[in-house]
């Protein structure tokens, strides 16, 4: 561990530790029994897509998205998600949420359903742009779901760490110090990010399907699967979640500054291939815009710094306007061993990791060392538990994954050891966290990659279909054999009534016509953010 880190640790009292506050959101395919994606509508029980809190829908209309509150209890947020989870089961008639991040067999995209949020400008609005994703990327790349982990810092920590030398905040301006800081962690977590992919990707395969029609190297493995022997993610790999015309914008995340005007750069630039699509034809609406990005949200990146909105504000107006308050890690696979897609352990892990990230000395990205992150993240998701491999350091040289990787679990020891003494009531399970990355980085065998690969070749009948419909269902009959409390029932009921209630009283609001309001909503940005 350097002597920087060890410092700052030391300079952290564990107490205040306890008010890292964390959230989930987990996207799942509806599927049938038979393994095919629903073709049903989002179900009218679950409440509003548009205005629900904790359930509403992704890309398409049969993808769910269930979302936490805020916790600063690891037990209340996993408590909460399962909560959402058996709700939402009650009600989706005997279908199952598909429990990998790679889908289920599809049928063509054009008869993939895209999400509907009813009559409302903004709603409105949401369906045209997942209309624009359809044709910028296919349907397919849309229906991939994760699970994002939202972490935060309490504010009382800030003033600390500003005082510390070498992390360089801003101590005369809490919101620029946060905002700092949160950079910092953004700059180290990409650099290091590939270590995740390694320990938690889960989606070494995909469906034969999937792949028809796209370039790709992969092999076939079993009765019905494309994947790579060495495979992690495909997920995060050029299969999954990538886009050409996106590698051109050039982030950079050296500060909130830089960040928000290279997106500003995207958001407001036509690009050559979207304006030939057209904003209409015949009528229809195909994309919100011919920018390069639609709206923020289709930035494909695998961290996002995060100000919550307030209504009718656009995500980076909040980020100009108040700065960081929270950061989203959205390159986790969901957990297919896992009911609910994610464990205990695992956001123990992370918690380590991306409080190592913030403490560690961060050096200013360039365009070279983004390029070589992203060819790192790619290297790992396909081919991460090859033996002997090695990754590009910011300088250009090569170093091995394994020793690189026991370096920073290393620096991570100490890390644990004080978010154990913050939490001594759950008896060291930080450092059995640790243990666990370790374990799996040193014995790649018990990687959730190699272990889905292994039981379907075992138990799936070399099916990766089968395999996944089965744990699937073993995941539904799991959450539903602990029915909900009678008053949970009851406040989710409510819930789904307010929300029916919500977006009637936003679609009565609405005043004029769509397309001035969709010419302002695209035109109204952010503000440039000064120096």
């Amino acid at each position: 561990m350097t002597d920087s880190l060890r410092t700052r640790l030391s300079a952290i009292e564990p107490a205040s530790l306890r008010g890292i506050t964390r959230g989930l959101e987990k996207e799942s395919l509806r599927t049938t029994a038979d393994g095919k994606l629903s073709m049903r509508p989002h179900p009218r029980a679950l409440g509003s897509a548009l205005t629900h809190p904790h359930i509403t829908t992704d890309f398409s209309e049969s993808q769910v998205e269930l979302i936490t509150g805020v916790h600063d209890s690891i037990d209340a947020c996993l408590a909460e998600l399962t909560r959402v989870h058996q709700e939402t089961l009650t009600h989706i008639d005997g279908e199952r949420l598909w429990c990998t991040s790679m889908p289920c067999p599809l049928p063509p995209d054009r008869d993939i359903p895209i999400g509907q949020y009813g009559s409302s400008f903004i709603g409105r609005a949401k369906t045209i742009y997942r209309q624009g994703l359809t044709w910028r990327y296919g349907s397919r790349m849309q229906t991939i779901s994760g699970l994002h982990y939202n972490f935060s810092l309490p504010q009382s920590l800030w003033p600390e760490l500003a005082r510390m030398p070498g992390l360089k905040l801003d101590g005369s301006n809490p919101k620029h110090a946060r905002s700092q800081g949160y950079f910092s962690l953004i700059r180290n977590f990409r650099h290091h990010s590939w270590l995740l992919l390694l320990l938690f990707g889960a989606s070494p395969l995909v469906q034969r399907g999937f792949a028809e029609g796209m370039p790709h190297i992969l092999k076939a493995f079993g009765r019905d699967a494309l994947g790579l022997p060495h495979a992690t993610t495909l997920r995060m790999g050029p299969l999954g979640y990538q886009s050409e015309a996106q590698a051109s914008i050039g982030a950079s995340y050296n500060c909130l500054k830089s960040y928000a005007e290279s997106l500003y750069d995207a958001l407001t630039s036509p690009w050559p291939a979207y304006e030939k699509i057209g904003i209409r034809h015949d009528g229809q609406y195909r994309q919100l815009s011919t920018s390069l990005l639609q709206i923020e949200n289709e930035f494909y990146g695998t961290i996002r710094p995060k100000q919550p909105i307030r209504k009718g504000e656009r995500p980076l107006a909040a980020l100009a306007a108040r700065g960081v308050e929270y950061i989203e890690v959205r390159l986790m696979d969901l957990d297919p061993f896992s009911a609910i897609g994610i464990t205990a352990e695992t956001i123990r892990f992370l918690d380590i990791f991306l409080l190592h990230c913030l403490l560690s000395d961060s050096p200013r990205d360039t365009p070279e060392i983004n390029a070589a992150q992203s060819a790192n993240r790619h290297t790992v998701a396909q081919r991460g538990r090859e033996p002997g491999l090695a990754l590009l350091e910011n300088d250009g040289s090569h170093r091995p994954l394994l020793a690189w990787g026991q370096e920073v679990l290393t620096e991570c020891e100490a890390v644990a050891q004080r978010l154990d003494e913050a939490w001594p009531e759950h008896q060291g399970a930080y450092a059995a966290a640790l243990r666990m990355a370790r374990q799996r980085l040193e014995h790649m065998e018990h990687t959730p990659s190699a272990r889905l690969m292994a039981d379907i070749a075992t138990q799936g009948n070399g099916s990766l279909t089968q395999y996944t419909m089965a744990q699937s269902e073993a995941h539904r009959q799991h959450l539903l054999a602990q029915p909900l409390p009678a008053d949970i029932r009851e406040a989710f009921a409510t819930m789904a009534r307010e929300s029916f209630v919500e977006q009637a009283d936003i679609e009565a609001a609405d005043t004029g016509d769509f397309e001035t309001w969709r010419q302002q909503y695209i035109t109204s940005v952010f503000p440039l953010i000064a120096d």
